[in-house]
């Protein structure tokens, strides 16, 4: 190929001279308009490989996960301070606590909750979670039984995530939950704004609880 109008120090380096060129195009304008026609699209598994994220399953006291202060699974939370729930904290920033902290749930569960704090936050962040079934050799499908996501406003520290069943029962076994924090209006899901993961089980039936000893 012959190379003209390229300054000479640059025709043995033809793939500089493209990006050269490329940036004089775009600074003239010759392709300006045409930079924005292929939006990006939301990748349902953006992993060539395997991510091994964070478990935030055992957590020691004291230490962040993240930019989780902390973070537990739960049946239900409560809200310390009057609100007016997900949509307006933007004028009161209401304490929130996990209700009955576990892992272990019965398939007639209507809904199980991520109950976290994290730092004040500079700027609004959305936080999100994919739930999966895993097999039983431990794999994933490569599509999520569920998500969802929430806007935490900036200077806020208090949030949760709802895991609802997709059937009438959720299914028994093991189930693995990915967790993403990502910009205000960034694709929630990309992989590489995966910062952790939990994992519950769905059982029959709870064990009884263990009754008190005799005096």
């Amino acid at each position: 190929m012959k190379l003209t109008g390229i300054p000479a120090r640059f025709r043995y380096h033809w793939p500089l001279a493209c990006v050269l060129g490329t940036a004089s195009l775009l600074a003239n304008g010759s392709w300006a308009d045409a930079r924005d026609l292929v939006a990006p699209k939301e990748q349902s598994n953006t992993e060539i490989d395997p991510t091994q994220s964070p478990s935030f399953d055992e957590q020691k006291k004291g230490i962040p996960q993240s930019l989780f202060t902390w973070i537990k699974m739960a049946k239900g939370y409560d809200v310390e301070w009057d609100s007016f729930g997900r949509k307006g904290w933007y004028t009161q920033d209401p304490r929130l606590k996990p209700i009955e902290p576990t892992s272990v749930f019965t398939p007639d569960t209507p809904a199980i909750y991520i109950v976290f704090e994290v730092a004040p936050l500079e700027d609004p962040a959305q936080f999100s979670a994919q739930w999966f079934l895993e097999s039983a050799e431990g794999t994933l499908p490569d599509a999520p039984m569920g998500k969802d996501t929430l806007e935490v406003p900036g200077h806020e520290r208090y949030g949760f995530l709802e895991l609802k069943r997709k059937e009438e029962k959720w299914p028994v076994g093991r189930y693995q939950v990915k967790l993403f924090i990502t910009p205000l209006g960034q694709q929630p899901f990309h992989a590489v704004n995966q910062v952790g993961t939990m994992r519950f089980s769905i059982v029959d039936s709870l064990p009884a609880a263990a009754s008190s000893a005799p005096k």
